[in-house]
C-alpha cells in the first residue's frame, strides 16, 4: 500500500516537470549521509534538477538561480559550529524572494521547533525519518498545486 502511494507522488513530480521545465530542487544538509540519500531518492523518483550544498552560506550563494523549492536543514551546524543555522538561511532566503517555498527538516520531533519554522515562514516542516522522502514529495506536490491556484486567482482578478 505504501509504494502505491510512494507512485502516485512520484508521477506527481513526473508530470509536474514534464509538463513544464524540470523544477530546481535545492537540497541543503550537513549531514552527507542523509543529503546523499535524498539525492538519490530525487534522482531515481523524479525528472527534477537537484543541486545539493553542505552549509546555508553555500545555498544562499546560488539562491539567484531561483530554485522552485529549497529543502533545508534545521540546524546546519555540524560541519562549521559558526555557520548560519537552518533558520537564519531560511530569512536570508525570504529577504532576497520571499516567493521562493522552502521546505525545513529536521531530526527533532518537537512541536515547538515546526511552529518556530512556520513563523519564519517555512512552507513545511518535516522530520528526518525514513518516511522523509515520501512526505517531502507530498508538499512539493501541494506546493505546486498552491502555486496553479494562486495563477488562476490571479488570472480571475485581472479580469475584474
Amino acid at each position: 500500500m505504501q509504494r502505491a502511494g510512494r507512485r502516485t507522488q512520484v508521477d506527481k513530480i513526473t508530470r509536474l516537470t514534464m509538463n513544464e521545465k524540470k523544477i530546481l530542487i535545492f537540497l541543503v544538509d550537513d549531514d552527507a549521509l542523509f543529503l546523499k540519500s535524498l539525492e538519490i531518492e530525487f534522482s531515481d523518483n523524479t525528472e527534477s534538477d537537484l543541486k545539493t550544498f553542505s552549509t546555508g552560506e553555500l545555498c544562499l550563494e546560488k539562491i539567484s538561480e531561483n530554485p522552485d523549492v529549497v529543502i533545508l536543514d534545521y540546524h546546519l551546524d555540524s560541519i562549521d559550529k559558526n555557520a548560519v543555522n537552518g533558520l537564519q538561511t531560511l530569512d536570508r532566503i525570504k529577504d532576497i524572494n520571499p516567493l521562493i517555498p522552502v521546505i525545513m527538516l529536521s531530526s527533532q520531533d518537537k512541536i515547538e521547533v515546526a511552529v518556530n519554522c512556520m513563523k519564519h515562514q517555512a512552507f513545511d516542516y518535516i522530520v528526518k525519518s525514513e518516511t522523509a522522502f515520501i512526505r517531502l514529495q507530498k508538499a512539493i506536490t501541494t506546493i505546486f498545486h498552491y502555486q496553479k491556484i494562486e495563477k488562476a486567482l490571479s488570472w480571475y482578478m485581472e479580469k475584474m
